[in-house]
């Protein structure tokens, strides 16, 4: 089979004949060749401007280019075309433009190379790539960047029910990005939008490009699950009224035992001081819950617990809001939330004190999970959200925030791809 008969039955280009095949040297390529296909315009075709996309008659020819193409057999495979400029009614002269490039970035490279080297992007770190398929890092940012501005534009939009908002490290000095997903029950979850900063402001561009995409998002948005960072707390209250605002128990529980753990480091110190070891090595039989500890922890655990410690106290009000989670009711759970604050209020340890409040000033949202008949939850979001820190690690970081929002749109948009007559896996 010859090999423009390969290229005919994979990747047909209207309007263009692959007319004949050279192997040229190169000693850039690991094999010392690579593989030029010259294509030429089909007899009585006319091109098409770049401007508006009419057709138009041929004014003159520029010099040839070299588009990179998917290899074959590990030989580097460049198409090679004589552009011609099109004489436009409308745009007057301009490049023609051509099937297989896209026409926005100006790429050396095709749109079959930059969907390959995409979607080896989403398995392998960047850098991988790159190395593996002999280009530049910047070629594989350039065909990732070109795939997902492709799918933002045509990516739909309708249909959110539920979103999940957080925020995430992706740098030294306290730099965070925010992240919405969206959650629905049907299993639809997917990132919807990547902000630089967690901000209020940052937070008000997600809902500015909803109003951008025609989205009616007031009457379409029913359940919001974040954390409690006030500017998130305060736009889904001015923008989302109607949603029911959902504080779960992954939040809380986190913040409990921060709290319990700050008391038994400040007591432990003190016992330590005056000769005592009762909390020595002790932290994560306090922190885990009693059911997953082994026999022989849950034995030194109910050592711990005969003594009259404040670590002890805090614990036993850490496993009293336990039961909390097990109501389905919204009036009874909120009954056991005010007892359980009330407790906390009179046992004079101030890191718990301090989470009683948080838990008063958000009473009724963390309420919604069990007015949402508990089906909505942050785990959801912290399991995405453990994701975005895999594919950060497998990058070993980026450099810019740009690069960063390109990769997460493009490893968890589930955006759409550009037509491709071939998948090449």
């Amino acid at each position: 089979m010859l090999i423009k008969t390969l290229l005919n039955r994979i990747h047909p280009v209207k309007g263009f004949v692959y007319e004949k095949d050279q192997l040229v040297k190169d000693r850039t390529q690991p094999n010392g060749c690579r593989l030029d296909m010259q294509v030429r315009p089909r007899r009585g075709s006319r091109g098409i401007c770049c401007g508006c996309g009419r057709r138009g008659a041929t004014y003159d020819h520029l010099g040839q280019r070299r588009f990179i193409f998917v290899p074959l057999w590990g030989i580097a495979v460049v198409l090679v075309y004589t552009m011609r400029r099109i004489d436009c009614k409308r745009c007057g002269v301009k490049v023609e433009q051509v099937p297989w490039a896209n026409p926005a970035s100006k790429s050396a490279t095709t749109i079959a190379m930059e969907l390959f080297l995409a979607r080896w992007a989403r398995l392998l770190s960047w850098k991988q790539v790159a190395q593996v398929f002999r280009v530049s890092w910047q070629r594989v940012y350039r065909s990732v960047e070109s795939v997902v501005s492709y799918g933002l534009a045509h990516r739909e939009l309708s249909g959110i029910t539920a979103i999940g908002v957080d925020e995430i490290a992706y740098a030294k000095g306290h730099r965070y990005a925010t992240l919405v997903y969206q959650i629905d029950s049907g299993g639809s979850r997917r990132l919807l939008y990547v902000g630089e900063g967690r901000t209020v402001k940052t937070l008000l561009r997600f809902f500015r490009m909803l109003q951008k995409a025609k989205i009616d998002f007031v009457q379409s948005i029913h359940f919001v699950c974040s954390d409690m960072w006030k500017p998130y707390l305060k736009v889904i209250a001015k923008k989302l009224p109607q949603a029911l605002h959902i504080l779960d128990r992954y939040h809380l529980v986190a913040n409990l035992n921060k709290a319990l753990d700050r008391v038994r480091a400040e007591e432990a110190r003190q016992l330590k001081a005056e000769g005592w070891s009762i909390l020595t090595r002790s932290r994560w039989l306090l922190l885990r819950r009693r059911k997953k500890l082994p026999h022989k922890q849950r034995y030194r655990l109910r050592e711990i617990l005969q003594w009259n410690l404040r670590t002890v106290r805090a614990y036993m009000l850490k496993e009293q809001l336990q039961a909390l989670w097990e109501y389905r009711s919204p009036t009874y759970a909120g009954r056991l939330l005010d007892a359980w604050c009330r407790s906390a209020m009179r046992s004079r340890l101030e890191p718990m004190k301090k989470v009683a409040r948080s838990l008063r000033q958000h009473r009724e949202l963390i309420l919604n999970w069990f007015r949402a008949k508990r089906q909505y939850n942050s785990g959801i979001v912290e399991a995405m959200n453990a994701n975005v820190k895999l594919r950060f690690r497998k990058a070993y970081g980026f450099r810019t925030f740009e690069a960063i929002e390109v990769a997460l749109y493009h490893q968890f948009g589930c955006l759409p791809e550009p037509e491709s007559t071939h998948k090449f896996w």
